[in-house]
């Protein structure tokens, strides 16, 4: 119904910056919320930042002030900024949209892989 990719991820050194974007395509169901969410290595997937419809934002602690996320309305897209990247950001970073529609939905992208090493 919902189809979203993730670009973006690939190998920086830590303090370095890299920018992921996603992409909506498919049906045209509107995403109450899209955010990103990432899996460390033997780690359970948790959530880094979310922005609903009407403004609201989520970012995990260990992210906060490095990071922003960002959402283009029209484009259906959503971005995540990161700055002063760590090792311990290393990980899948995969993009979530939430509908709201009859039954509710979530959809997820494949994951794009962030290594912060030098």
């Amino acid at each position: 119904q919902v189809q979203l990719v993730e670009s973006g991820g690939g190998l920086v050194q830590p303090g370095g910056s890299l920018r992921l974007s996603c992409a909506a395509s498919g049906s045209a169901v509107e995403l109450y919320a899209m955010g990103w969410y990432r899996q460390a290595p033997g780690k359970q997937r948790e959530l880094v930042a979310r922005r609903t419809t009407g403004g609201f934002i989520q970012y995990a602690d260990s992210v906060k002030g490095r990071f922003t996320i960002s959402r283009d309305y029209a484009k259906r897209t959503v971005a995540l900024q990161m700055n002063s990247l760590k090792p311990e950001d290393t990980a899948v970073y995969y993009c979530n949209g939430e509908s709201r529609r009859i039954g509710g939905m979530d959809y997820w992208g494949k994951g794009t892989l962030v290594t912060v090493s030098s």
